[in-house]
């Protein structure tokens, strides 16, 4: 981003809302909900109205007697929150530990109700208040002090006290990763190109924002519609590319399809001005037109995941208005295209959070995918901060690298200007859900889409709520088919056949058919054992014509990987 425009940016925002830009520099990273200046007002509102609510008040102190009652015992319903996998170890259920975790899981359960269900609170201040609750209560939870947790105890005794010794061989480990972030992955035995991202390709086309990678054939016939994948820029694209036992793309290949994946850049402040049209333009469409010169005049499916999938949709409602009719079908891995419940990442956004945002983003011409990180960590706290804290520091427990943990690490960068649309017109004003967001000189309509969609949800996504995307019903009449799958944003989508604990749901709604509601669904799909892929891969078929002689490679500019992906 050119220097004058950075001065701009900051100059304006200095002299509009200088209280915003203050708190941009003195934060340095993405700001948060749990920042005071957001947080006070939170507070205040629910400490108000509950001061006003002398009944309210009675309520939670009944509450309060009841949640009492069970701790010592007088109740013996069990715990909404029995299951936590903090306390999973049998150990958590001998006294005097038993009575710590009963008691903090109540007193969880307690000040969450408190909180949420206050008369008369604005609906983002309840939720933004138990947020932050949450986050400090987790702090205290007696799994992670040493003398209220007994496996630590055990392990301690166990071991005589090496445990802690490991611990700080791993908290030194991690400083080193924390200072040298480049370093992350060097040692361990993943390396793109080597051992990840192996299928074998060509990158077919380069242009400033992606490379187009094709893969060879793994079969002698092939489908004659190819697979177009568009992964999210707030990621590599080789999450849907890891060791060859669990590779989306392998299998896809394998299965007889000519597939063809986004490999994007991970831009500097070069590409500041990068808006989120030119991903459009340079992304999908780019690809859709290089596939159309390899493989003929075939309808193409296309694939999105997370925010690809977001862009896909609008870039499919873009070609529908348009009377571009290249499409065989679109599916959505994880994607929201209805912001109104985007979960609790909605906290994170609203106009003083933007524009303390944009001051960052302005000054150094991207969004660092630290900063972003997070904020993601915040959303699983219990799970990527705490429990990750005593597993390798007072367990001394060593962390076994998988594939998936190293792609994890490798995160990429958000252009400026693109991410400050995106989550403006996205997630902040739903413009696209309302029918006011523009694409190609023209608002789009994601009712107007034709082509059939498959649309998949995890159960545990935090990003991604399944229920944000079952909306997709509402959005569009034509034929869609909805798949839940269990696991998280990632473990859900990265569901190789074989993977143990795999299972989903799945439904499909006819076109023209009503809107079913995300318990219904869940009330009539039933439960499928195993990975989702081949459903997927048999509904591709069933909308694919026959078998014949896979397409020719297009012309090579250098092998599978690509070199963008390789970027830091």
């Amino acid at each position: 981003m050119p220097d004058s425009t950075i001065k701009s940016e900051i100059e304006k925002l200095l002299a509009t809302d200088p209280v915003a830009f203050w708190r941009a520099m003195a934060q340095g990273a993405l700001a948060s909900p749990l920042s005071p200046t957001e947080l006070a007002p939170a507070f205040t509102d629910v400490a108000s109205h509950m001061a006003l609510a002398p009944a309210y008040l009675g309520e939670i102190a009944q509450l309060a007697l009841k949640q009492g009652l069970r701790s010592f015992g007088a109740d013996h319903t069990p715990l909404s929150g029995a299951d936590d996998h903090r306390f999973a170890d049998p150990v958590w259920r001998v006294p005097p530990f038993s009575v710590y975790a009963r008691n903090f899981l109540l007193i969880e359960q307690w000040l969450n109700h408190c909180l949420l269900h206050t008369p008369g609170v604005q609906p983002r201040h309840a939720k933004l208040a138990a947020f932050a609750a949450r986050q400090w209560l987790d702090a205290f939870s007696p799994s992670n002090f040493i003398w209220t947790n007994p496996e630590v105890l055990r392990a301690t005794l166990n071991q005589g006290g090496l445990n802690f010794l490991h611990g700080l061989d791993h908290f030194a480990r991690d400083a080193r990763r924390y200072i040298a972030p480049e370093a992350v992955g060097a040692e361990e035995n993943f390396l793109v190109g080597r051992d990840l991202a192996i299928t074998p390709g060509k990158v077919v086309l380069r242009n400033e924002l992606m490379e187009l990678i094709q893969y060879a054939p793994a079969t002698s016939q092939t489908r004659p519609e190819p697979l177009l994948i568009v992964p999210a820029w707030i990621m590599k694209y080789y999450i849907l590319d890891l060791t060859p036992h669990d590779s989306f793309i392998r299998y896809m290949v394998g299965r007889g399809f000519t597939v063809f994946c986004v490999s994007w850049r991970n831009p500097g402040p070069e590409l500041a001005e990068t808006s989120f049209n030119d991903y459009r333009r340079l992304g999908p469409m780019a690809a859709l037109d290089a596939i159309g010169a390899i493989c003929g005049p075939h309808p193409i499916h296309v694939l999105g995941y997370c925010l690809g999938g977001t862009l896909l949709s609008i870039a499919a409602a873009a070609m529908a208005r348009d009377k571009d009719d290249r499409l065989a079908s679109l599916c959505l891995l994880a994607a929201q295209t209805d912001f109104s419940e985007p979960g609790e990442l909605q906290l994170f956004i609203d106009e003083p959070e933007l524009d303390a945002l944009d001051v960052i983003m302005a000054r150094q011409g991207y969004l660092d995918a630290r900063q972003m990180a997070g904020a993601f960590s915040m959303l699983r706290a219990r799970d990527l901060v705490w429990s990750r804290m005593v597993k390798l520091y007072m367990l001394g427990e060593e962390e076994h690298p998988n594939d998936l943990m190293v792609w994890n690490a490798d995160a990429t960068r958000m252009p400026y200007r693109m991410h400050s649309q995106y989550l403006r017109s996205l997630f902040l004003h739903n413009d696209l859900a309302e029918g006011r967001f523009e694409a190609a000189g023209g608002k789009v309509d994601l009712g107007a889409i034709a082509a059939p969609i498959f649309a998949v949800g995890s159960e545990s996504d935090h990003v991604a709520p399944w229920r944000s995307v079952f909306k997709i019903h509402r959005l569009n009449k034509g034929e869609i088919t909805f798949l839940l799958a269990v696991g998280g944003h990632n473990g859900g989508i990265v569901s190789e056949p074989g993977h143990r604990h795999r299972s989903y749901r799945i439904a499909f709604r006819p076109k023209g058919g009503p809107a079913p509601a995300p318990q219904d669904f869940v009330a009539r799909a039933a439960q499928k054992s195993g990975s989702w892929w081949p459903e997927y891969a048999d509904w591709l078929e069933a909308r694919s014509g026959a078998f014949g002689p896979p397409p020719t490679m297009g012309k090579a500019l250098c092998d599978a990987p690509g070199t963008y992906v390789l970027e830091t």
